[in-house]
């Protein structure tokens, strides 16, 4: 039968616009707007990510989720008048081509939201943007994907510390975690699948680092932008088919396609892992970066190691 002859299943009355396959469910617009808002209120009381009076200042990209996830927060913030503030954080990575549409695409929602919003460059933290670090990397063995996350997580908390942020808010959802998990279990790295576990940690201070959408599939994410009419860059990262990532969303793709809700099954998996090998970590130390002086693993962190790794193949 054709979905959309579908009576939804929520409400019984509206007319199916989106099966969710692993549920069984038809839903009918508005059950299924208010089903991605409920589940990111869930996740966040579950995890208990924010308090009231919070700022958050969630890592707008210009893509769909990050732009679903600024669109979620301020609806429910203003549902449930928190007394919580909202800011938009951008990083422009530096790539040719790529950036210049989607820091337009921000600035306009956010003025349509009317939620505040500051843009902060890879080249102005680091003195060095994306597309010269692709030219200056040591081999191809350091990926684009390496560089810019290192880059781009010390750049979104700068961003969120220089507005005065309690939580930084970012919009990986349920595949990026199953992503990562994998990433950190095919790399052996048993530490990091601790910290991927969604419960916020605070780490150098009292900000802390969430995920409301860790719970909610890609594909549906994208289905609720296209509902809310909310405009996102459709064009993909020039360099984001150098990342593992890439494989692995192909692989689960398939996979959910011929087993639905084998991508939660996952997830939920993850969560007992990742919960375990946090709880059995080792403590942190408390160490600090020689040169910068932030909180890092080593004597030096990974994002001046990279500065320095890249400034020494630079073309003169």
């Amino acid at each position: 039968m054709r979905e959309d002859s579908m009576i939804c299943t929520k409400c019984g009355n509206g007319q199916s616009v989106f099966h969710r396959a692993y549920s069984g469910e038809y839903l009918c617009r508005k059950c299924f707007l208010r089903s991605i808002e409920d589940k990111t209120s869930r996740t966040m009381s579950k995890f208990s990510m924010i308090e009231r009076g919070d700022t958050v200042a969630v890592g707008v990209s210009g893509g769909k989720d990050s732009l679903s996830l600024l669109f979620v927060l301020k609806k429910l913030f203003e549902h449930h008048d928190n007394k919580n503030e909202l800011v938009a954080v951008t990083i422009d990575e530096g790539i040719r081509g790529y950036r210049d549409e989607s820091l337009k695409i921000v600035k306009d929602f956010c003025s349509q939201l009317g939620v505040e919003s500051k843009v902060l460059s890879y080249k102005g933290l680091f003195g060095v943007d994306m597309d010269e670090a692709m030219v200056q990397r040591p081999s191809e063995k350091m990926s684009s994907c390496s560089i810019c996350g290192t880059f781009r997580r010390r750049a979104i908390d700068l961003a969120a510390e220089s507005v005065g942020a309690d939580a930084v808010a970012t919009a990986h959802n349920l595949d990026d975690q199953v992503q990562t998990f994998m990433i950190n279990l095919l790399a052996g790295d048993a530490e990091r699948i601790g910290w991927i576990y969604p419960q916020p940690v605070e780490y150098g201070g009292k900000m802390k680092k969430i995920k409301p959408f860790v719970e909610i599939y890609e594909y549906e994410i994208a289905f609720y932008a296209l509902q809310r009419d909310i405009p996102f860059q459709s064009e993909e990262c020039p360099y984001m088919n150098e990342s593992i990532r890439s494989d692995l969303r192909i692989f689960f793709n398939g996979l959910e396609n011929s087993h639905p809700g084998l991508k939660y099954n996952a997830y939920n998996t993850m969560l007992k892992v990742s919960k375990v090998m946090r709880d059995t970590g080792s403590p942190a130390t408390g160490k600090k970066c020689a040169l910068c002086g932030r909180i890092s693993t080593g004597d030096i962190c990974s994002v001046c190691s990279l500065v320095s790794v890249l400034a020494s193949n630079k073309q003169i």
